[in-house]
């Protein structure tokens, strides 16, 4: 794939590019304090490049990332859509999560990383509808997004795990200052549904590392029912496991699984979460079978030697294979534009392999002393004061070369918590070392790599989570769906208040009472952020307020707040005098555009959803409705199947119910649900 060198010569013009795994950490590329409608504005300007193209007619910017490890370069795209001019002015995803009721947003900003072979090529208008792309995000100018798509090796990607895509896109949304963030987990591999899978090995589900949780059930599932679920799944005791089976006349496998894993585990399991986190413990320890191939860094092109210099001790090929797998970090800092010089991020990896040389002095002769990332962090600010320029070169370290050593960077197996240490790229005789730096990060596996991990896996998923076959215990497979249908989840970032001198606030709109008596039937918008100079007085945080209500939603473009309830005094006062920095504030004022047709996300149609399941609001799931009522329920609770085309005349329940004893006639022609039929 392009290097950076490729990519500055195809694009002829000044880029920024920026390091992969550092890109919206703090400080890099720079600082938002203010909300997310104006921090994109600002991101956009200074951090990216427009392009000379639109998708669909909106502006579109782009932004290089390096992937500090294999040297190729991601492109990250901005394509902000204005909802008035747009084909789909609604929003279907803040309508399956409750969201409904949020007025429209002006603009709207999807970030793109596209599929691995559409990266030196400029976006299609047909982007939107493709599902193949590492990364599409969809944030509202309000701060209310959704995460539409991430796809890893999972998905074809030869270059970025899931896992650095997803660190990737929480940075953003960090960095950013998004108020909350939805996803739809539909997540499998090998054919297995992750939500399940992790939800009962780990209590949440694989985005809740990233602090994702339960936001909308479907099929009337609550939150309650969720975490009910988990636990009963996942407190199932092994022992029971096995005594179930012998009744069906299927334990032989589960009870070979079963002991074979308690074999292997240094702790005792007891329960199917034990049973289930040994074995993804075990499968995070296994090579991988198929490694793929990356290129190197090259900013400039250059000859290979023939041979050794002369004088220089020649290398074996264990040390050939060593450096082949690592990148000089000189490399790698010219390739990252950063605030700091490349002399400076130089020192700051000499003083990081320095008291990571020192602490392997102290260990034993001959191990690999590993020291977590705070420890090395906290070693290094003895020499260097800057914390940001610590982060920023520990993020890039990772199986760097720096002077005569290379720095090894692994997750601790047990906590997971990121370590380093160094190994010599030669010995003290000046011989090259024997031993590949890649056998650092593998620990022996034991019987272990005797198991066929995925298989056994796959064998617990299907029989006990999916289809426990006792039936006595139907509360198994009850709770197996309720989880399945918990797939709606959502992170939010709660209020912070910057460490500036900065006043912030959060405006929500109190509309005149003929306005929301007669039109705005549905709940209110969330509070819009709102940031004023310390010395501001009330009158200019109302006309703050206005101006930030006028520039995010379409139906509040002609907004005028009248006054700002709550806080005591004229509009000359000074508002430190009268209120605190956070304080939640009301906009008193006139205005709404009640004849817009951009109102709600949901969109114009008001359903009247009343399902058998429970639920009372769309859940994204498919429904039909009632012919005679025209009330929607899913199709599934009204007994038609998935497979199966909704009827062209469908009567539910309540309605058969009247229509049985009297209605033979149109019986015939219409769908009841199966307890009519």
């Amino acid at each position: 794939m392009s290097t950076i060198f490729d990519a500055c010569k195809k694009r002829k013009r000044q880029i920024k590019a920026y390091a992969f795994h550092a890109f919206a950490d703090p400080g890099c590329p720079v600082d938002y304090s203010g909300p997310f409608r104006d921090n994109i504005r600002s991101f956009l300007r200074e951090c990216a490049e427009i392009e000379d193209y639109n998708v669909e007619g909106m502006p579109t910017w782009c932004t290089l990332l390096v992937n500090e490890g294999s040297g190729v370069v991601v492109p990250l795209y901005f394509i902000e859509e204005n909802v008035k001019h747009s084909r789909r002015p609604f929003c279907d995803f803040c309508r399956c999560v409750g969201w409904r009721h949020h007025f429209v947003s002006k603009r709207r900003y999807h970030i793109m990383i596209p599929s691995d072979s559409e990266w030196d090529k400029p976006l299609s208008d047909r982007i939107f509808s493709l599902q193949n792309h590492l990364l599409h995000g969809l944030i509202h100018c309000n701060g209310f997004g959704h995460l539409l798509c991430i796809n890893g090796h999972e998905g074809r990607s030869k270059y970025i795990r899931g896992r650095e895509i997803m660190d990737l896109w929480d940075r953003i949304c960090t960095t950013l200052r998004t108020r909350k963030v939805t996803v739809e987990d539909i997540s499998t591999k090998s054919s297995m549904e992750l939500r399940l899978l992790c939800g009962v090995a780990y209590g949440q589900p694989w985005f809740g590392r990233w602090g994702y949780k339960f936001c909308h059930g479907t099929f009337g599932v609550t939150e309650h029912n969720y975490q009910q679920a988990i636990e009963i799944l996942s407190s199932l005791d092994l022992d029971r496991v096995i005594e179930d089976f012998k009744e069906v006349g299927r334990a032989r496998e589960m009870e070979r699984i079963i002991l074979s894993y308690q074999k292997a585990s240094k702790a005792h399991l007891e329960t199917i979460r034990d049973l289930l986190l040994c074995m993804l413990e075990l499968k995070s320890h296994l090579p991988l079978k198929n490694n793929t191939t990356t290129t190197t860094v090259a900013t400039t092109a250059r000859k290979t030697p023939a041979g050794p210099k002369a004088g220089a001790p020649k290398q074996s090929k264990p040390a050939a294979r060593e450096k082949k797998n690592c990148i000089d970090f000189s490399t790698v800092a010219a390739s990252l534009m950063s605030r700091w010089s490349i002399r400076r991020l130089e020192l700051t990896a000499q003083v990081i392999v320095d008291a990571l040389k020192e602490n392997r002095s102290g260990g034993h002769s001959g191990a690999h002393v590993w020291m977590t990332r705070q420890d090395v962090r906290d070693a290094a600010r003895l020499h260097i004061g800057d914390t940001g320029l610590i982060d920023f070169v520990l993020k890039s370290l990772g199986n760097c070369i720096v002077g005569d050593c290379v720095v090894v960077r692994a997750a601790n197996p047990t906590t997971r918590v990121l370590q380093y240490t160094v190994k010599d790229t030669t010995t003290s005789n000046g011989a090259a070392a024997t031993e590949p730096v890649a056998k650092l990060d593998k620990p022996a596996l034991g019987p272990a790599e005797r198991m066929d991990i995925n298989r056994d896996m796959l064998h617990v998923y299907k029989h006990v989570l999916e289809h426990y076959p006792a039936e006595a215990w139907e509360p198994m497979r009850l709770a197996g769906r309720a989880i399945l249908h918990s797939k709606h989840f959502v992170k939010a970032w709660p209020f912070q208040d910057a460490d500036d001198e900065m006043l912030r606030f959060m405006c929500k709109l109190m509309p005149s009472a003929g306005e929301e008596a007669e039109e705005l039937t549905q709940p209110l918008p969330p509070p819009v952020l709102v940031v004023v100079p310390p010395h501001a007085t009330v009158g200019e945080l109302r006309a703050a307020g206005e101006q930030a209500f006028r520039d995010t939603y379409c139906i509040l473009e002609r907004f005028e707040a009248a006054a700002v309830e709550g806080l005591e005094g004229d509009e000359e006062e000074l508002l430190f005098a009268v209120a605190q920095s956070g304080a939640t504030v009301w906009l008193r004022g006139s205005g709404v555009d009640l004849r817009c047709k951009l109102r709600y996300e949901g969109g114009a149609d008001n359903w009247t959803v009343d399902c058998t399941c429970g639920a009372r609001d769309d859940d994204g799931e498919r429904m039909v409705a009632c012919d005679i009522c025209e009330v929607w329920q899913h199709t599934r609770c009204g007994g038609i199947d998935d497979a199966a085309a909704v009827p062209p005349l469908f009567v539910c329940a309540r309605c058969g119910s009247m229509l049985a004893p009297h209605g033979h006639e149109i019986l015939g022609k219409v769908a009841l649900p199966p307890e009519y039929t």
